[in-house]
């Protein structure tokens, strides 16, 4: 493989050229904390820090959306929900919920997930039980 392919490859789809004055919110990104600009949808803040949404749960290939408009359900991604109670997070009660990026509006905070195999919630994912998306 090239060099400029390598390079390609670990470099984020997107570039933000307009619009840089907004309030910045910070999101984690496969455990990771990075930053989004307020406005932003998911699929936007995750391009511009990777070049693929998501992981494909079925082929194992990465989705970067295909429609944007939320019809085709390829930029799938999982939020981390947390049960808080007096005592803080409990760890066990994370459970992942479905979202789709291409209309989902970033927030400050939100613990995203792009590949429910990597993720250890990802038996508690609300899809994979036959739940609400």
């Amino acid at each position: 493989m090239s060099r400029l392919m390598q390079d390609l490859q670990h470099s984020p789809q997107l570039a933000r050229l307009a619009e840089t004055t907004r309030a910045p919110v910070t999101f984690y990104l496969d455990g990771a904390p990075v930053k989004a600009l307020s406005g932003d949808t998911l699929l936007t803040a995750i391009l511009m820090h990777q070049r693929h949404v998501r992981i494909s749960e079925f082929s194992g290939a990465p989705r970067a959306g295909f429609c944007l408009i939320g019809a085709c359900q390829d930029c799938w991604v999982r939020c981390e929900i947390d049960a808080v109670d007096a005592n803080g997070i409990a760890p066990q009660d994370r459970q992942l919920t479905r979202l789709r990026a291409c209309s989902t509006l970033v927030r400050d905070g939100m613990r995203i997930v792009t590949s429910a195999a990597a993720s250890p919630l990802a038996g508690n994912d609300d899809m994979r039980r036959g739940g609400k998306a």
